[in-house]
């Protein structure tokens, strides 16, 4: 009975390895595909010529205003 096991075990690892998924086609009707190219899904452009100073004034507010509202918190009467 064991040995029937043991002869059993390499069929199996080779039905699994044989399987093949990295072959398959890309389906190209999916919602998530953008044939446009790079930077076609997202609401902005950051190949404009300011991008870098409204994108880290963006963050520098966002981070900032957390802080600036509890300083004001903690100073009004």
């Amino acid at each position: 009975m064991l040995s029937r096991t043991a002869m059993r075990m390499p069929t199996a690892a080779n039905t699994i390895s044989r399987r093949g998924f990295h072959s398959t086609r890309a389906q190209l009707a999916s919602p998530y595909h953008y044939p446009e190219g790079p930077r076609s899904n997202i609401p902005f452009n950051p190949l404009t010529r300011f991008f870098w100073l409204r994108y880290w004034g963006f963050m520098a507010v966002g981070f900032g205003a957390p802080f600036g509202i509890a300083v004001w918190q903690t100073y009004k009467n």
